[in-house]
């Protein structure tokens, strides 16, 4: 197997060597990031309308801080000629947080309707992109189209009852794929001489 740093030029190869050699040394920390993503995921799998109820009371938490961040900023800048719209985005940001963390439910509900849309209309545009160009590979794209396409129609026909579970279910198959990429790079950057 060739070196990481076998096609990087002499002054380059030093670093990056000495790189892989620090995360060489915590490659078992990484192996138990990812068994331990791979195990929330799976988790998250299984209770996927809890997992989204959560992630959008956390999202909706984010958009409360961000809102709190933009009206402190609005009045932190002193006089400058933007002071007026940086507050009014504040306060809307603070408004959509506090309505999304009263209704998580509702708010999970339209959420998923967005998700949808944008994986319709995506699957659309890389569709009619792969056919209009049919560049090197455009097969691929116009699979991908196609599944992405099918899977906002999916989403969209389970609508309302889908919302309760699809955030969940994405992000438990995300953790997953996520954490069998770290043990995949732990076992990588694993010494040979290790057992």
């Amino acid at each position: 197997m060739d070196s990481p740093t076998a096609n990087v030029p002499g002054p380059f190869r030093t670093v990056i060597a000495a790189e892989v050699e620090t995360l060489r040394h915590h490659w078992k920390w990484f192996l138990a990031l990812g068994i331990g993503m791979v195990v929330l995921g799976t988790i998250s799998l299984g209770c996927s309308v809890l997992t989204t109820v959560v992630a959008v009371v956390a999202f909706g938490f984010l958009m409360i801080a961000g809102g709190i961040a933009e009206i402190i900023s609005a009045f932190w800048a002193g006089k400058w000629s933007g002071t007026l719209i940086h507050l009014l985005i504040g306060i809307l940001y603070t408004v959509v947080g506090i309505m999304i963390v009263d209704t998580p439910l509702q708010s999970a509900e339209q959420l998923t309707l967005l998700l949808a849309f944008f994986l319709v209309i995506s699957g659309i545009l890389r569709i009619v992109f792969a056919l209009s160009e049919q560049f090197t590979g455009w097969g691929w794209v116009l699979l991908n189209g196609a599944v992405t396409l099918m899977l906002g129609m999916l989403i969209y026909k389970g609508w309302p009852e889908s919302g309760l579970w699809v955030i969940g279910l994405f992000i438990g198959i995300e953790m997953i794929f996520n954490g069998w990429a770290w043990i995949m790079l732990s076992l990588a950057l694993k010494p040979r001489d290790v057992k």
